[in-house]
């Protein structure tokens, strides 16, 4: 571990973040959430917040994936996600929710827009981010796709746009 270079919990707590909120709106898998945990501390991202009837922690089946990271990211719950929009935007937040609509950014094209504190809003498996929600957004980010599919697991979406939004600001 020491030749990892990985911080302390101290350490990880006392640690500059990214000024990135990641908004979770009813995910069923508590696997999911707890990936998105362990991503968000992999990345040292501001915080997660949890809402509408995502898992929260402590959950064993959130702790099997987040493999501790709900103990170093911080996170908030609120019943619905508008909820969490109206604080995020009272903080001066903008805010994306991360789905493919019309008129959706292309995340190779969202790093000339990068904005210093942005909220990412990541919804369910099945129904993607809610439409109430997406009207409440500052606009909408979709990966690009090629296959048959055009759909990714939430997890996996999570760490291609995390990575894209933190690398455009460390390089």
């Amino acid at each position: 571990m020491d030749e990892l270079a990985r911080k302390s919990l101290d350490e990880f707590k006392r640690s500059e973040k990214f000024p990135v909120i990641i908004v979770l709106e009813n995910i069923r898998s508590m696997h999911n959430v707890g990936s998105v945990f362990r991503t968000a501390d992999a990345f040292l991202i501001e915080a997660i917040y949890i809402c509408g009837y995502t898992a929260r922690p402590p959950r064993k089946e959130i702790d099997k994936t987040a493999l501790g990271a709900t103990e170093t990211v911080n996170w908030k719950y609120f019943s619905c996600a508008n909820d969490a929009v109206k604080e995020l935007r009272e903080n001066d937040y903008n805010i994306f929710a991360i789905e493919q609509v019309d008129k959706s950014i292309s995340l190779e094209k969202f790093e000339k827009l990068n904005p210093n504190k942005v909220a990412l809003i990541f919804g369910n498996e099945v129904s993607g981010v809610e439409s109430e929600t997406i009207s409440l957004s500052d606009g909408c980010i979709e990966i690009p796709q090629f296959g048959m599919k055009h759909s990714l697991n939430i997890s996996v979406a999570a760490g291609i746009v995390l990575w894209e939004i933190v690398r455009t600001r460390i390089i």
